[in-house]
């Protein structure tokens, strides 16, 4: 398990210290409404913090203010905060919905970070609101020290919400015990095409209750609305507990703007009158940008959300984005598709940051599957694979391209992460089985949703020669989260031999199914 030099914060321990700190934060409710943006009193941080892209030496923390604020960052090695560091953040205001984000530096590594943020009157420093508390653990140095990370995606799906008879978001509780140095959200981090109402009539008569606010009464269409969907989730106790305790890695995929969205595609949707993809997307991507921290993005809605993430000589997380760079949904039944899923771009950046990654294990954070075949109404289809079992045809080019890649540059240790499906499974991909054969065998595993509708399971495409050894699906389609589980995804890397274990696990933490790699394998 990863420790610290100094021996003082084990995962036992730090979870029982960080608990009982987290239990003094003063944070909203989940009754608890948008804080209005009032002038008297001290600023306040009800929306708690948030850590993301944390490496060996680096991290970005993120809070939001209820009035413009300076942002004010304290880091120390212990929770009494003695010798504690010092940093100046800016200054956060209504341009970026009072959000913000101070880089950290120059942090040891493999070390548990205590922070604290305070928000300080921009007029008068003396005057700051109460400080929140946070920790997370810097990436380590040590190629012996342990790792542990989850994975899910897809939040407050199909009018799901944050229900108080259940508890809330409760998975997230669950992940949070089990204390991972950190999270990867595979996409769909908001619903912003699903209403949240404030009652549904589950099959078996009883009533779902929401926690309901007014900008996710309707589908999001304006910045306010957006912004108003991505602060929805921080109304949950068990998110913000666990963001201030687990430093987070992000996606986004459809669902942070409209259900299978593309560039440039005009909604056809009675709900909206934007129906420009391109405009409503560009508002989700600053809203985004606004709520997590993300080192490639801006608060303005510039950047990418592709990048790699660095997590010490074992571990590069390579993030994806298969939905700001795609071709027009379709068929897929082409014989040239240079522009595929990904871009070129986005093609020959993961090709290159592949081939020079030195890492053990080269984690590749898909929000989509690559072997389901993910439909678009009745003729297109919304991810890689289009049903053909034949030669690559359409996206399915642009994965041979990069596997081919893989393969013939011999860049050992890919493992593809998914979610966007509602179920969890495990898929390996062999040339033997192929209709394509030249690439070397891999896995792929899919887990989730977090908090959303369960459905049932989509077929897998031949091309590539998947199979499924395990699969775990409702067999009715949107089944509540009161009556089927939902999943998460754990990574264990063992520093001493290299191996890394893969548990697909259910609410309330039982395993479904494990899985144990070898490190230096071409593929896996």
């Amino acid at each position: 398990m990863v420790q610290g030099s100094g021996g003082g914060f084990g995962r036992r321990s730090l979870l029982q210290g960080a608990a009982a700190g987290s239990a003094a934060l003063a944070l909203p409710t989940l009754a608890c409404a948008a804080p209005a943006q009032t002038r008297g009193g001290r600023p306040s941080a009800d929306w708690g913090v948030q850590v993301g892209d944390v490496t060996t030496s680096s991290g970005l923390v993120w809070v939001r203010s209820d009035r413009p604020a300076r942002m004010v960052v304290q880091t120390a090695a212990t929770e009494s905060f003695r010798n504690a560091r010092t940093w100046r953040g800016p200054v956060v205001g209504a341009g970026t919905d009072f959000t913000g984000v101070t880089s950290l530096h120059g942090l040891p590594s493999g070390e548990q970070i205590h922070y604290r943020v305070l928000l300080a009157d921009p007029d008068d420093p003396r005057r700051t609101g109460e400080p929140v508390s946070g920790t997370f653990r810097t990436a380590p140095a040590d190629r012996r020290a342990d790792i542990r990370f989850h994975w899910s995606g897809d939040l407050a799906g199909q009018g799901w919400g944050i229900n108080p008879d259940l508890g809330g978001y409760r998975i997230y509780e669950d992940m949070r015990r089990r204390n991972p140095d950190f999270f990867l959200c595979s996409g769909d981090n908001i619903y912003a095409d699903n209403p949240i109402p404030e009652r549904v009539t589950l099959p078996d008569g009883r009533i779902w209750r929401n926690v309901t606010t007014e900008e996710k009464a309707k589908v999001a269409e304006t910045l306010a609305e957006f912004r108003g969907a991505f602060r929805y989730n921080l109304l949950d106790d068990n998110l913000r507990r666990f963001n201030s305790q687990v430093p987070t890695i992000t996606q986004w995929d459809d669902h942070e703007v409209h259900n299978n969205w593309y560039p440039g595609q005009l909604l056809d949707d009675d709900r909206y009158t934007e129906k420009d993809a391109d405009v409503l997307s560009a508002r989700s991507l600053r809203a985004f940008g606004e709520y997590f921290p993300i080192r490639t993005l801006r608060p303005d809605g510039g950047g990418r959300v592709y990048r790699v993430v660095h997590h010490g000589p074992l571990l590069d997380v390579f993030v994806l984005d298969m939905r700001r760079y795609r071709d027009a949904n379709s068929p897929g039944r082409q014989t040239d598709d240079p522009q595929g899923i990904l871009g070129a771009e986005q093609l020959r950046w993961l090709k290159r940051e592949l081939s020079r990654s030195h890492a053990v294990w080269k984690v590749i954070a898909s929000d989509m599957p690559l072997g389901l075949v993910v439909p678009d109404g009745k003729t297109n289809f919304e991810a890689v694979a289009q049903g053909d079992p034949g030669a690559p045809l359409g996206r399915e080019l642009q994965l041979a391209e990069l596997l081919r890649h893989i393969k013939h540059d011999r860049v050992t240790g890919t493992v593809w992460l998914t979610t966007d499906v509602h179920y969890t499974a495990a898929q390996h991909y062999a040339p033997e089985r192929a209709a394509f054969k030249d690439f070397e065998p891999f896995w792929e595993f899919v887990s989730g949703p977090l908090h959303a509708g369960g459905f049932p399971a989509l077929k897998l495409d031949g091309t590539f020669g998947p199979e499924q050894p395990f699969i775990k699906a409702p067999d009715r389609a949107n089944v509540s989260p009161a009556e089927s589980p939902q999943y998460f995804g754990e990574i264990d890397i063992d520093g001493g031999s290299g191996e890394l274990t893969v548990r697909l696990r259910q609410e309330g933490g039982e395993v479904l199914f494990s899985k144990v790699l070898q490190p230096g394998r071409v593929g896996q």
